[in-house]
């Protein structure tokens, strides 16, 4: 990472060759929402029923929100400066107080959960807003202010959903993520502090692109270790041998589909475009969003398929067997066509033959339910490779 250059404020240095790169202390940063999908998919496995789907929906939002936000703050800061270290730290605290919370957070814990994720959102971008002014980009900082001024906007939601109980607090913090959500779009526009225009965004492409990708890996690695860790505690049979075997490639296909080309076209993209701050918004902040589900819906397959793999599959497992594969693969279709600008229609065969496999849930048990989602994540990486291959066969033979 750059060094401290005197003078120059809390913002990495762009001129040097390695601004790019994540640095230590934001893969430290990641562990702790990491942790945090791990607890929401045991919070899910758990609490399988249409409220408690909508409820995890709600917290997986705004563990997003929080991770993708900060991502974009520390996009802009310099990691060796003590000042953004301490913030970063201090943002980890809170970010681990809203992991642990989880179990609680529609129960006891739930004010805890809102004041961290106000604190951290409006704090973050406080901070911008002062370390931006300091450097002299006036323009970025008033961008920021109109951020902050939405979060403290949303943040009387939060706190109010937080005093709130049951259903009256589902709804105030899904009204707060509405919001959240929403004003990006709208260019955080405020009376008197106008819009922001994505272009405006001074972001570092690349940096994103692998801060996404790693966040990626360490998700799909944490999945391995909880299958791993429940292995540990289960008799061992041919059954749940094989059901391990299945769990364990559905992570591969997913880690393959996800990093065999589209990150590296994401990267390369984000990197030559005229206007990063657009595709980073659409590619990484928002369809990221179901790629992550999609794994954290995966997480929670394996967890009924460990549990009970010979039982007949029943459209509860079927929901996040078959479902968490889909997300993941609507995502990557999307992202892959924001960033390379084409179709990939190994992603469209491979959600066809998901929702095909619904018409035969009935005939299979829960391992033959997750064999036959595997069987098509498999299927849709190696026609991927194949098409790709061809479309570079064709190109080269017209050259």
């Amino acid at each position: 990472m750059a060094g401290q250059v005197p003078g120059r404020g809390y913002l990495r240095d762009r001129d040097d060759e390695d601004s790019a790169e994540v640095s230590f202390v934001e893969l430290f940063f990641d562990l702790v929402f990491v942790f945090a999908v791990t607890q929401l998919a045991a919070y899910l496995g758990e609490h399988f029923t249409p409220e408690g789907l909508l409820r995890a929906w709600v917290l997986f939002l705004m563990l997003w929100w929080l991770w993708i936000n900060t991502s974009w703050a520390t996009n802009r800061l310099d990691h060796d400066r003590g000042v953004v270290r301490g913030i970063i730290f201090a943002m980890m605290a809170a970010g681990l107080m809203v992991s642990v919370s989880i179990p609680m957070a529609f129960e006891s814990r739930g004010l805890a959960v809102a004041i961290a994720y106000v604190a951290m959102q409006l704090g973050r971008s406080l901070f911008m807003v002062w370390a931006l002014r300091r450097h002299g980009e006036e323009r970025q900082s008033r961008t920021f202010l109109r951020v902050a001024l939405w979060f403290a906007i949303s943040g009387a939601l939060w706190i109010g959903g937080g005093l709130a109980e049951g259903d009256a607090r589902v709804l105030l913090w899904a009204l707060a993520l509405v919001v959240d959500l929403v004003v990006p779009w709208l260019g955080f526009r405020l009376p008197g502090l106008g819009a922001s225009s994505a272009s405006e965004w001074d972001v570092e492409g690349e940096h994103l692109a692998e801060r996404c990708g790693l966040f990626i890996i360490l998700a799909l690695g944490e999945t391995l270790l909880v299958t791993g860790a429940r292995m540990e505690t289960l008799e061992w049979s041919a059954v749940t041998l094989a059901a391990f075997g299945v769990s364990l490639l559905g992570t591969l296909a997913m880690w393959w589909i996800y990093f065999d080309v589209g990150v590296h076209h994401g990267s390369k993209a984000i990197g030559r475009t005229d206007d990063p701050g657009r595709l980073a918004r659409f590619a990484y902040t928002y369809v990221h969003l179901p790629i992550v589900a999609g794994i954290v819906g995966a997480a929670v397959g394996d967890k009924f398929l460990l549990a009970h793999p010979g039982e007949p599959a029943t459209p509860k497992e079927a929901l996040v067997i078959l479902g968490g594969p889909a997300l993941f693969l609507l995502g990557n279709y999307l992202f892959k066509n924001a960033t390379s600008r084409r179709w990939p229609l190994s992603h469209v065969v491979g959600l066809a033959l998901l929702g095909a496999a619904t018409l035969a849930l009935s005939m299979l048990t829960i391992l033959g339910l997750a064999a036959t989602a595997v069987v098509i994540l498999v299927l849709v990486a190696i026609l991927e490779r194949i098409l790709l291959r061809s479309r570079a066969a064709a190109r080269s033979g017209v050259n």
